[in-house]
């Protein structure tokens, strides 16, 4: 059993930078004083020991904040970090390193009496505030952005974001993304120096404004080649841009600053 207890406690340490001793743990942690309780009334319920047991899921939630049907399966060293406010519901299934934060429910969609509230695998993250209802699977390594609302499955190793929650991931590298790419870089601008797997309306934009300026200088080219045809020689093609100080320009970008003003 103190094999174990130290094996949890562990784990809590490499998933919490703010966790200093084992005796901090045992004694100013709710999410470990509400995961003990819930191992005995868990053990009550199987049982047959039924009101017994939602008595001592009471008491932890009045203790704790932290409410958890005894009637949910939990995995080894699930951590709640924080975690006023969590709610697990009875028929909830929670594989091995699991880590929750506060204001998380494992909700149920139903009124029968069947499976109604989610399974997560193992090693699951689900950020502050985040909502997952319903008879649905949660991928192993899967993690759930805060203030999520998750009632589909989500596949092993996503990232779920938004209400309704959906998968995101990297930008994908098709024709559209290189393109884009190519204009950014030949107007000296970085669309994607923030995380590129975060949806990002202002990204998006900057994405809608590149297409249209590759599309503009298509047509300078066409009208470039078309005007030299005809015997006029001229040069359409978009200068490069150095990036430099910004209260300095450099003259390649205003050529006429550094020309000599003219006696009047």
């Amino acid at each position: 059993m103190f094999k174990n207890l130290r094996e949890y406690l562990n784990s809590i340490f490499q998933r919490d930078p703010a966790a200093r001793s084992m005796l901090e743990l045992l004694t100013a942690y709710p999410g470990v004083h509400a995961l003990a309780l819930h191992r005995l009334s868990h053990r009550l319920w199987s049982w047959q020991l039924r009101w017994l047991a939602r008595m001592l899921s009471q008491l932890g939630r009045w203790l704790t904040g932290i409410e958890i049907h005894p009637g949910a399966k939990i995995g080894k060293r699930f951590f709640i970090d924080h975690g006023m406010g969590v709610v697990i519901g009875e028929t909830a299934e929670i594989g091995d390193d699991v880590t929750l934060y506060h204001g998380v429910t494992l909700g149920g969609t139903s009124w029968h009496k069947e499976k109604r509230h989610p399974t997560l695998g193992n090693n699951v993250v689900v950020g502050a505030g985040a909502k997952i209802l319903g008879p649905i699977t949660i991928g192993d390594n899967a993690r759930v952005g805060s203030n999520s609302v998750v009632v589909k499955d989500v596949p092993v190793g996503a990232t779920v974001v938004g209400i309704p929650g959906r998968v995101i991931g990297p930008k994908k590298a098709d024709a559209k993304y290189q393109q884009r790419e190519a204009m950014a870089k030949k107007i000296g601008f970085d669309a994607y120096g923030q995380s590129p797997d975060m949806p990002d309306p202002v990204a998006h934009a900057i994405d809608l404004i590149l297409d249209h300026m590759h599309l503009v200088d298509k047509k300078m080219k066409v009208i470039s080649a078309a005007l030299e045809k005809t015997g006029v020689k001229v040069n359409l093609d978009m200068p490069d841009i150095e990036v430099g100080n910004l209260e300095d320009p450099p003259a390649a970008v205003y050529p006429q600053r550094d020309k000599p003003k003219e006696n009047s």
